[in-house]
Formats: structure tokens, C-alpha cells, sequence
């Protein structure tokens, strides 16, 4: 029998996975892929602003609402597994055995191809460090000699998603992705995230934009397929294919 397509997000924090590659998860989940996200901290720092301005917040609470609002938005979305790493924030570091545990997590996914962050962020550096842990621990996972015995990763495609404000970043998309038939999954999702209300319309409208590239480079213009919602991604390695 053959085996279940997967595929995996490594996620900064607990909702980068949500504004960023949403659509992507829900629409991979429809078509049958196993969608595993990676979070390794709950951004409990330095994304929870919302939060700490209630009076006698603490870190344990604010940690704990956050794994419930990824909780919520990855149920959402049809998430297949959610692995929070809890490694924390502004900084997030990880130590050698963090990045051993990464290896296995992607050895035992298999992934079809992977996303992360921009690789150069300067408004906030987890997230280009969560992309340099992601090919680090790539590149480790395809090593024969990492824990002999499992099983190798192939070469997945690792696409980066959207970074916030894509002018500073040096991210240029080459992939669009109509996730129209999945936006009210993604909305959804978007609402579990009551820590950062803010950026609720701000990805939706980020969305709809990218829809109108969709459709200018799908035919032209005039000519291009419709699309109203689409998320747009930048591949770090070169495609092989068969057809354009």
C-alpha cells in the first residue's frame, strides 16, 4: 500500500503557521497529505502583547492560551499532528540536541517538501533563525550518518512563506498557490489567534493580493483562471519537472 503524502511546517512560533501557510495546510490536508507543524516556541515573549496587558498575566498563562489557539487553528486547518517544542522566544535558540530532535521529527514525516520563513528578517530574527534550524537540520536529516538505522530524508522542496513585510526581506515569491476553496478554513483559523486580533484583516488582505498575482500569471491579466484568495511562496532549491 502506498504510503500517505506528507508534508511539514516549521513554525517559529505558535500562529506564524497560521497568516503564512494556512491555506497551503488546508488545502494539502484536502487533497490527502498527512500535514505535520512544527512549532518550536508559543511566541509567548514576544507575539502575546494582547495578552500580557491583562492584569496578573504570567508566562505559564500565556503559554497555555497560545497552545490553545494553535490547538484550535490547526484543527481548523485539518492538521494531521501539532508538535510544540516549547524552546522559547526573543531569542529562540535551540542547543545541539534541540536540532537532533528537528532530524527526527523530519525523518519521521518524510516530508514531500517543507516550509518555513524568510531566510533574513531584521524585524525579527526567530523567524530567519527557525529557517536556518530548517535546512540545517535538512541537511542533517539526509546524512547517512546521523543515527544509522533510520530512515534518510530524500530532497523535499523547502518553500518560504510570506515574511510581514516583504519589501525589507529580500523574499521573492516564484510559487502561487489558489487556495480560494480553503479560505473559510483558513478565516477560521485566523480567528482562533485572539492574541493577535490585529493582523486578522492584514492577512486577509495579503491574501486577496496575492490572488490578483495568481491570476496575472496564470494566463495573463484578462486571460488568467479566477482566484480571490492565494498565498505566495519563494522555493530554495530548483524544481525538477516534466512539463512547464
Amino acid at each position: 500500500m502506498q504510503s500517505a503524502k506528507t508534508a511539514l511546517v516549521i513554525s517559529a512560533h505558535a500562529a506564524d503557521f497560521v497568516w503564512r501557510c494556512g491555506g497551503a495546510i488546508a488545502l494539502h490536508a484536502e487533497m490527502g497529505y498527512n500535514v505535520t507543524v512544527l512549532c518550536l516556541s508559543f511566541g509567548e515573549r514576544g507575539e502575546s502583547a494582547k495578552l500580557w496587558k491583562q492584569p496578573g498575566m504570567t508566562l505559564d498563562a500565556v503559554k497555555a492560551a497560545r497552545k490553545g489557539e494553535a490547538e484550535r487553528a490547526a484543527e481548523a486547518l485539518g492538521v494531521h499532528d501539532l508538535i510544540s517544542m516549547d524552546l522559547g522566544d526573543y531569542p529562540l535558540e535551540l542547543t545541539r540536541a534541540d536540532k537532533e530532535a528537528v532530524v527526527d521529527v523530519i525523518r519521521a514525516v518524510q516530508p514531500r517538501f517543507m516550509l518555513s520563513h524568510s531566510q533574513y528578517d531584521p524585524y525579527n530574527t526567530d523567524h530567519m533563525y527557525a529557517t536556518q534550524v530548517a535546512l540545517e537540520c535538512r541537511m542533517i536529516a539526509q546524512a547517512w550518518g546521523h543515527n544509522p538505522g533510520q530512515k534518510v530524508l530524500g530532497a523535499p522542496q523547502l518553500y518560504l512563506f510570506e515574511p510581514h513585510q516583504t519589501e525589507q526581506m529580500g523574499w521573492k515569491p516564484d510559487t502561487f498557490l489558489d487556495v480560494t476553496t480553503v479560505w473559510d478554513k483558513k478565516r477560521a483559523a485566523i480567528e482562533c489567534m485572539e492574541g493577535q486580533e490585529h493582523l486578522w484583516d492584514y492577512y486577509t488582505r495579503v491574501a486577496q493580493n496575492r490572488a490578483n498575482h495568481f491570476k496575472r500569471n496564470s494566463g495573463g491579466q484578462s486571460g488568467g483562471r479566477d482566484c480571490k484568495y492565494a498565498e505566495g511562496f519563494q522555493s530554495v532549491f530548483p524544481r525538477t519537472v516534466d512539463e512547464l
